[in-house]
């Protein structure tokens, strides 16, 4: 028996509000580490807040990086949210350097690096998307619609991958995709309804439009 959704359970993540949200768009999601239930579910979120390199060992030692990449090749619909997103990604320079997925190819450095010294570090708060291709996650997205960020690391090197992005004084990645694997650096589930339009048009992603 198939799972709509299932919220990968790994030690971090805001997982009570990401699973409201599907449900306040009539869709299931079930929160689990459980392997079998992971290998059942139509569509997988990885969430993530805090260290990138804590998040990678918990995702090593779990096994849920193999599995992931495991459901990944099955064409199952993948997508990262946050720190799940920059997980994703070749390898992070956040306090040393880390090695992420490798799922979508790039790094994740400091946004200090690229915006105007004065802007405030994290970047937090709501900005306007500037969407970079058509893409079935921003099917129901217009131009210049607001998302919640809070994050002090971007994706960067990686722009055959980036469906939106935003201005930050600099352009800052927002959201990114390569075939079944989708990642978003705000966060849906604090975006309003913007958020849970993403949320839904994921749930609707066919295998054929990736």
């Amino acid at each position: 028996m198939s799972i709509p959704v299932v919220i990968i359970d790994y030690g971090v993540g805001n997982l009570f509000s990401l699973k409201s949200s599907f449900s306040a768009i009539g869709q299931t999601a079930v929160v689990s580490q459980n392997p079998e239930e992971i290998r059942q579910a139509e569509r997988i979120i990885l969430p993530g807040v805090g260290a990138f390199e804590d998040a990678a060992k918990k995702l090593n030692d779990s096994g849920m990086a193999a599995l992931l990449d495991e459901r990944r090749k099955a064409g199952i619909p993948i997508m990262g949210i946050c720190l799940g997103m920059q997980l994703l990604f070749d390898r992070s320079f956040e306090y040393g350097e880390h090695k992420g997925l490798g799922f979508i190819h790039g790094d994740v450095r400091p946004i200090s690096e690229i915006v105007n010294p004065e802007l405030k570090i994290p970047h937090m708060g709501w900005n306007a998307l500037r969407k970079a291709k058509n893409h079935p996650l921003l099917k129901y997205v217009n131009e210049g619609d607001c998302v919640y960020f809070v994050h002090s690391y971007s994706a960067v090197n990686c722009e055959d991958a980036v469906i939106a992005d935003c201005e930050y004084s600099a352009p800052i990645t927002a959201a990114v995709a390569s075939g079944n694997v989708m990642g978003c650096q705000f966060h849906p589930e604090k975006s309003g309804n913007i958020g849970l339009s993403i949320l839904r048009a994921f749930c609707e992603i066919k295998g054929d439009e990736l």
